[in-house]
């Protein structure tokens, strides 16, 4: 077992506990162990588990700013747990997998639902003015904008290399849309944190990349 697994084993029992308000049965493990063998899937090269350590990471920084941290910790958890880079569905399906896991893993029916309901939002990272919760869990994935130039490399490489089996002019356009669309919204971030961290590096970093993906249209 690696440090790093053994880590997200820690914090998804203590995230369980505490939003099944410490109810000993059933053991969370097992959860653990499903979703983490999900998170380490050999089509993943982004979307890993690192991925889903930055993004925990991210949300302990913008927890004061969430309705329910736990519950978007956990929605952290399933946001990505099916992830295949050929289907348009994969927000759905996991949202899916989280009605279909928490409620045997001890949350009742209205926590169930808000996990499900955010892992739904990660598809357009679009929450409403009032929900601190989906503005905790989308700051948190789309962080990675903002990182630093070799970080922000690394990771327009690994989205690459996901979707390899997408010919270079294909994956060109494709990505310089999305780029375009990003860069289109009228904020990227939604917490204060956010916008104030994050929002012009993010901005910075995507302006570039589309530059380097246009420059030889």
């Amino acid at each position: 077992m690696t440090a790093e697994s053994a880590d997200l084993r820690t914090r998804w029992t203590h995230t369980l506990l505490a939003a099944r308000a410490g109810a000993p049965d059933p053991d969370p493990l097992p959860y653990a162990e499903n979703l983490l063998a999900r998170w380490a899937e050999p089509q993943r090269r982004y979307h890993t588990t690192a991925h889903l350590t930055a993004v925990l990471d991210h949300i302990d920084t913008l927890a004061a700013h969430a309705a329910d941290p736990d519950l978007v910790r956990l929605a952290a958890w399933f946001h990505d747990a099916v992830y295949h880079p050929d289907r348009s569905e994969n927000e759905d399906r996991s949202a899916r997998l989280a009605e279909r896991a928490l409620p045997e893993a001890g949350l009742t029916t209205a926590s169930t639902a808000e996990v499900a309901r955010l892992v739904r939002l990660t598809t357009t990272h679009d929450p409403a003015a009032s929900d601190t919760n989906g503005a905790v869990l989308c700051d948190a994935d789309l962080a990675i904008l903002a990182s630093s130039p070799g970080r922000y490399a690394a990771y327009t490489a690994a989205v690459r290399e996901e979707y390899a089996f997408v010919p270079d002019a294909a994956f060109r356009e494709g990505r310089a849309a999305i780029l375009r669309q990003l860069l289109d919204l009228p904020r990227l971030f939604h917490t204060p944190h956010g916008e104030r961290e994050w929002e012009p590096a993010a901005r910075h970093n995507l302006t570039g990349e589309l530059r380097r993906l246009t420059s030889s249209d």
